[in-house]
């Protein structure tokens, strides 16, 4: 199946205006979401974004674009104004078409299934002139996801949690009109994007340094062949293989000619049972913890105590999780795909330059995520219940599939042979700055 998805407006063009809002920028976060979650879920779909970030395209653009593809369906993305006082979901297909066109039947199920999680009074399915649905050589579908000028609407607009339950809707509605199959979790197997073997360590690095610099996060990992010491740059591990074959795409759009892939089995008892366990007590103190991070980035942000709050409400290590926001940010220096103002800590849906995954309205929400994710990965029980379920990907997680930090080697979005080690590394290393600041204030009250 193929997907032409279309966020409205862009660039010089804002769309409606309300509260705050811009139309052009809630219609791409949740195109993104409806992005993420399918390649994420479902197999055999390719989606093709008219846009992904702020910038301009006309509508024969975006409708030449859809139909020189070759598009199996066009959803456009858009949200309504009008006088302040109206509100709520409605979405339009051709005037000219029948109710008993294939269109409309798709059009029946995507609203069916987008209000039943939008929080949005139904306005109705409905017909229009517009130029995506008349211009487009497939079945097309406009949604109008709620009133940016009416309070009741903007409101929700403004919760990424809101976004993304639109975002499942509209998700659900494809999956079912299209009969879409999920994908299958291979726990066993592991696909890893090498991006470039060497004998030295140096040129390793200057690898790595280079596809950081073009939006790429990656790893050296040393590795023995026939007795010599080769390091390898890793640029992600996938349990299923389209996945990396989609990132060693995005590697040798770099230049990089010499990526491949590489498949290794998991040993079941260590990816089970070996290492430091994700559940646990917190140790650290928030200040420990953002002390330690301002020793690298003096300019980091206060997380320390969300970290803790968070982790000893769900009984996952928060000073350890603090750790492995470290190791995927940079020390909050943000220098890979994701930026600052997304508020994801942790990489959740990131895979690559044109997809830099999830965005959260606050800090304190990017944490509850973070935290909500390694709870999914850490434990078979109901995730309870006292703050809302703000990880989109909580319910891809094989429940109970990495007890330890270890164990996350492989399941994370860019882990490797080393990624919980990595995490273990710098956890060890705050401990041990956090040890030396105490003899130093032991030394200071002994005179």
């Amino acid at each position: 199946m193929k997907l032409y998805l279309d966020p409205g407006h862009g660039g010089s063009d804002p769309g409606a205006q309300g509260h705050g809002l811009k139309e052009k920028d809630v219609a791409l976060d949740i195109a993104l979401k409806i992005r993420t979650v399918l390649t994420n879920q479902y197999k055999n779909v390719e989606v093709k974004i008219s846009r992904t970030s702020d910038i301009f395209k006309s509508l024969d653009q975006r409708t030449n674009e859809a139909n020189s593809w070759g598009a199996n369906y066009y959803l456009s993305i858009h949200c309504n104004a009008a006088n302040g006082s109206s509100q709520g979901y409605e979405d339009f297909i051709h005037s000219n078409l029948s109710d008993a066109s294939t269109t409309a039947k798709y059009q029946d199920i995507m609203h069916a299934e987008i209000i039943k999680v939008n929080q949005l009074k139904d306005r109705g399915q409905k017909k229009a002139n517009f130029h995506v649905l008349r211009e487009s050589a497939m079945p097309a579908l406009l949604t109008e996801n709620g009133f940016i000028d009416n309070a009741h609407d903007a409101a929700l607009m403004k919760e990424s949690l809101w976004r993304q339950k639109v975002a499942q809707g509209h998700v659900n509605g494809l999956a079912k009109a299209f009969n879409l199959q999920r994908k299958t979790n291979d726990s066993g197997t592991v696909y890893k994007v090498i991006a470039g073997s060497f004998k030295t360590k140096e040129n390793a690095e200057e690898r790595e340094t280079y596809l950081r610099s073009k939006g790429i996060n990656s790893f050296i990992d040393s590795i023995n062949i026939s007795g010599e010491i080769w390091y390898r740059v890793q640029a992600g591990a996938f349990s299923s293989r389209e996945s990396a074959e989609n990132q060693l795409e995005e590697v040798k759009k770099t230049g990089i000619n010499d990526a491949f892939i590489v498949t290794e089995e998991l040993n079941s008892n260590q990816a089970d049972h070996s290492g430091y366990s994700v559940l646990g007590q917190t140790f650290l103190s928030p200040e420990q913890m953002d002390q330690y991070v301002k020793k690298v980035n003096s300019n980091a942000l206060e997380l320390g105590h969300y970290y803790l709050t968070f982790g000893e409400y769900y009984g996952v290590r928060g000073d350890v999780a603090f750790a492995q926001a470290m190791h995927e940010t940079d020390f909050l220096r943000f220098s890979g795909v994701v930026k600052p103002n997304q508020n994801n800590f942790c990489g959740l849906g990131t895979t690559g330059p044109d997809n830099p995954g999830a965005s959260f309205d606050t800090p304190r929400e990017g944490v509850l995520a973070h935290i909500q994710h390694l709870f999914a990965y850490a434990s078979t029980k109901t995730l309870p219940d006292k703050y809302p379920l703000v990880d989109p990907r909580f319910n891809l997680v094989t429940r109970g599939s990495a007890s330890t930090w270890v164990a996350l080697n492989g399941k994370w979005a860019v882990p490797g042979t080393n990624y919980g080690q990595s995490i273990l590394n710098i956890y060890e290393r705050t401990i041990n700055t956090t040890m030396q600041n105490l003899e130093e204030i032991l030394q200071k009250i002994k005179g």
